[in-house]
């Protein structure tokens, strides 16, 4: 059993590797290096409840403080790893320490794509990624601030309703012809352009932007568009996309394929360093290819394997993945991936503000997105693992149960 297990990254994968060791009964020394000086939080409602103010800052934590202390972690919060040397398995701190391990796992998770635009340092420009940057936010959002989001994906949306209810005049730019476009259908991406547009939200297509303005006070003043109208910003908050934190892993030969390729226990190209959560690309037998996912639950089942696997384990991660995403009073909750799929099924009115979509390949189920209707997802995550196929016409009916459209 090794001595010294070191973890890289300090979020949901990190937190949840931590427990299972501990309750699998490994009683070596553990450390978490973190660049972040707080301890383990999560972040999906950072662009949410917390941006609105519902949620203070101490129920952001996954664990409490003495959840470390009882697990006798050593914590190097604040620090930057520098550099991994896999031969002398030892990790470089941004304090000049080394830390030594025997067994290592990477939880780097991702950082948030920028824009390459002219002006795009100027103040009251933002991301979101972090609790700083989110009181960072908070802080310009002074009463009458114009608010614009680049992006219309789940984080530009979520932010976009925040403000809003905030009462924020709110404008989103989307480069692409629809909101959400590389997740879900045309059906529901024009559900939620409704919702947005009845809330006071004004959304913007097919706009890329080109530069951001500065006003006579040298802050942001206002986001131009290629070949179209510039829109006045006190505020921008930037949401198009992330990219796997790799940098540490390539840098020390670890093999990277749109995230750190990982096999189905968890480990990397180096047998004695596992990488779970945000930065790692795994084989997904389900879908038949590797893939990426940006989700608390997949880190949190991935960490889950990783700590099996850390002690001499052969657990095998592969689970349907699952998303969800609040706006509004709407729940937005989406089970498996709709990759390849040829036939959308609607159950439901969307009018109704409670539907499902349901994404088929001939017959078989992919994936469902269900806006407040948890019943079909519970469901759907059964039913795609399974293989399900669905009676196309028992499926639209949403007086029959989803289990219900199953062929036999």
């Amino acid at each position: 059993m090794p001595q010294t297990i070191a973890i890289i990254g300090a979020g949901q994968a990190a937190s949840q590797a931590i427990d299972s060791l501990r309750r699998s009964g490994y009683d070596g020394r553990i450390v978490l290096i973190g660049s972040e000086p707080g301890l383990p939080y999560q972040r999906p409602p950072l662009s949410k409840k917390f941006l609105t103010g519902e949620m203070p800052a101490e129920r952001l934590l996954i664990r409490p403080a003495e959840f470390y202390a009882t697990a006798r972690v050593e914590l190097h919060l604040g620090l930057r790893a520098e550099n991994l040397s896999l031969e002398d398995r030892t990790i470089r701190l941004s304090d000049g320490a080394q830390v030594h391990y025997d067994r290592l796992l990477l939880a780097t998770g991702s950082s948030v794509r920028r824009l390459t635009v002219p002006g795009a340092d100027l103040p009251g420009v933002h991301y979101l990624r972090s609790r700083e940057d989110v009181d960072a936010i908070r802080r310009d959002l002074v009463p009458g601030a114009r608010v614009v989001v680049v992006g219309g994906g789940y984080i530009g949306l979520e932010v976009a309703a925040s403000c809003r209810a905030g009462g924020f005049e709110v404008d989103v730019l989307e480069m692409s012809d629809r909101v959400m476009n590389r997740v879900v259908a045309p059906e529901v991406s024009a559900f939620f352009a409704h919702a947005h547009t009845n809330a006071g939200v004004r959304l913007h297509t097919n706009r890329l932007v080109s530069a951001l303005l500065a006003g006579p006070d040298g802050r942001v003043g206002a986001v131009a568009t290629l070949d179209g109208p510039s829109f006045p910003a006190d505020v921008v908050v930037v949401g198009v996309g992330v990219l796997p934190e790799t940098g540490l892993a390539a840098a020390a030969g670890i093999a990277c394929e749109n995230g750190i390729a990982v096999d189905e226990h968890a480990r990397t190209s180096d047998p004695s360093v596992y990488a779970a959560g945000d930065c790692t690309s795994h084989p997904s037998p389900r879908y038949g290819r590797r893939i990426r996912l940006e989700s608390v639950d997949n880190a949190f089942e991935q960490a889950k394997t990783a700590a099996e696997n850390l002690l001499g384990g052969s657990a095998r991660h592969d689970r349907i993945p699952w998303f969800w995403s609040d706006q509004y009073d709407l729940k937005l909750l989406i089970a498996g991936l709709n990759f390849d799929y040829d036939r959308v099924v609607l159950r439901g009115d969307p009018g109704s503000r409670t539907f499902s979509c349901c994404y088929l390949r001939g017959t078989e189920l992919l994936a469902v997105d269900s806006v407040n209707q948890p019943k079909d997802y519970m469901a759907a995550k059964k039913m795609i693992a399974e293989r399900a196929h669905v009676d196309g016409d028992r499926l639209a009916d949403p007086t029959i149960g989803l289990r219900e459209s199953q062929l036999t």
